[in-house]
């Protein structure tokens, strides 16, 4: 059942405010760092007053919910509650039992991907014992490896990332006021002479892109031609819970369409003139072009943003 949380509109941010700011670099990231940092305290705070055992913290690709996870968890634990996260991604079924799609593939965003079981063993014991064994996947070979993984929070606070965290079956009958839900997604979006251009979910893009290529070895015209099928997912999978939700935690970075700029447009010439994708490739580039470019080098170590950019 919806808590009846209100949802505050999307910010629609003028591109030629961004560039203003980005003309002093330094002091434009750290305003947007320490922003980002007083909401993942604010959430801290929020699920210490719960009282939860364990967050579920889901947010659409490339929201940034596992750094957030982490920081969260980082928050909890400088406040002295102890905390650990534990990846759903774990608790993924061999890939031969994954449900299929209509063409014979897996459907791996499906929740039914998940041991949906396991999931609520391993939740009941740490709330009731503060430990649980957790499985080992392998992603690579997309099967579960032997033995197991031990998550230990003491008196504290799992918080639980993925896709499907906010799904009613992965919490049904644990105790009441255990869980804490929250929601991890952009909440900014970027206009140009008052006609919006970036919105929230071609700025996801632009991170998975670049993460993909960085760190997944995926191409470019890879990236774009999945995420047809990973925006359907969300919204089947991911956004009609989002009503379920305690708490949003904006992941914006008012700086990041003048970060991730030039880090597209060194990909475009990845994408042939003849692919299906170039035309979707040129649009992004073409817009994201409208920012001011903003060098990774002011983008702090520790920042969520480097889940991305490296």
């Amino acid at each position: 059942m919806a808590n009846g949380l209100i949802w505050i509109p999307k910010r629609l941010v003028e591109l030629g405010l961004l560039n203003v700011a980005a003309a002093a670099p330094q002091k434009f990231v750290a305003y947007c760092e320490e922003d980002y940092a007083a909401r993942v305290q604010h959430a801290a705070q929020q699920v210490r007053a719960s009282g939860a055992r364990v967050v579920m913290l889901t947010g659409p690709s490339s929201s940034g919910k596992t750094t957030t996870a982490h920081k969260l968890a980082g928050a909890l634990r400088a406040s002295g509650v102890e905390s650990a996260v534990v990846s759903l991604d774990n608790f993924f079924k061999n890939v031969q039992d994954y449900p299929r799609l209509p063409d014979g593939r897996p459907d791996y965003e499906s929740v039914d991907a998940l041991d949906i079981p396991g999931i609520l063993r391993a939740l009941s014991s740490l709330i009731r014992t503060g430990r649980a064994d957790i499985p080992d996947f392998d992603f690579n070979r997309e099967q579960r490896v032997c033995g197991t993984l031990e998550v230990c929070v003491g008196r504290g606070v799992a918080v639980v990332e993925g896709i499907h965290a906010l799904n009613p079956r992965l919490v049904a009958g644990l105790p009441e006021g255990s869980v804490y839900k929250v929601y991890a997604g952009l909440r900014e979006e970027y206009s140009n002479g008052g006609q919006r251009v970036l919105p929230t979910r071609d700025v996801r893009l632009a991170r998975r892109m670049v993460r993909d290529y960085q760190f997944r070895g995926h191409s470019p015209q890879r990236t774009l031609s999945m995420w047809a099928d990973v925006c359907r997912g969300e919204d089947e999978n991911i956004k009609v819970f989002k009503p379920e939700a305690d708490l949003l935690l904006d992941t914006s970075f008012s700086y990041e369409p003048c970060c991730l700029a030039p880090l597209v447009a060194a990909l475009q010439s990845k994408v042939p003139a003849q692919s299906p994708w170039a035309g979707a490739m040129q649009s992004l580039c073409q817009r994201l072009a409208l920012c001011t470019p903003l060098d990774t080098a002011f983008v702090p170590a520790d920042s969520m943003l480097r889940e991305f950019i490296g």
